[in-house]
């Protein structure tokens, strides 16, 4: 019996959501098959970075790394600047689970970038927050603190723990 790539990925996600990462991701592996067969390569790049959390999800980062390298460029070239971002964000939690501290920032950062201009107030935050946790990990609390404060003041709502950690983080200036 064959699936169309829809299909496909509609169970892909209906596996993600009860956990089944692996099931997961190789359904969505197949989806991005079926979608590049269709020369629809944005959706293809989608379903591959779909396949990435899966497999990070399932304890397996550098097959999360391996299905969601090239898929920013695609999405760059596509003029997609939040799925390119979020390609990155992808990317760089890959290679935070890999232990790439470095790597993992910049991508992080990058990926912050283009949230904010994409508009995108709270993924951004979320990405930030990322990268000052890797970099607090890394010993580098300074500049951890300035990048919290970066992410805190990108939410467009903050909570009131994000309230009261703002005011905080001012007097490590």
């Amino acid at each position: 019996m064959t699936f169309e790539p829809n299909q496909l990925e509609a169970q892909g996600k209906q596996a993600f959501v009860n956990k089944k990462f692996g099931e997961a991701a190789e359904l969505f592996r197949q989806a991005a098959e079926g979608y590049t067969l269709g020369r629809a390569g944005l959706m293809a790049a989608e379903m591959k970075n779909n396949m990435s959390v899966a497999l990070l999800q399932a304890g397996r980062p550098q097959e999360s790394l391996d299905a969601a390298l090239g898929t920013d460029k695609i999405f760059e070239e596509s003029g997609d600047i939040k799925r390119q971002a979020m390609a990155l964000g992808n990317i760089a939690a890959a290679l935070e689970g890999l232990n790439r501290t470095d790597d993992a920032i910049e991508n992080y950062e990058r990926s912050a970038e283009l949230f904010r201009q994409a508009d995108e107030g709270d993924l951004r935050a979320m990405v930030m927050k990322s990268a000052a946790a890797l970099k607090l990990k890394s010993g580098r609390i300074t500049e951890s603190a300035f990048k919290m404060m970066g992410s805190l003041e990108a939410k467009k709502t903050p909570g009131f723990f994000e309230r009261i950690l703002r005011f905080f983080l001012r007097f490590i200036k």
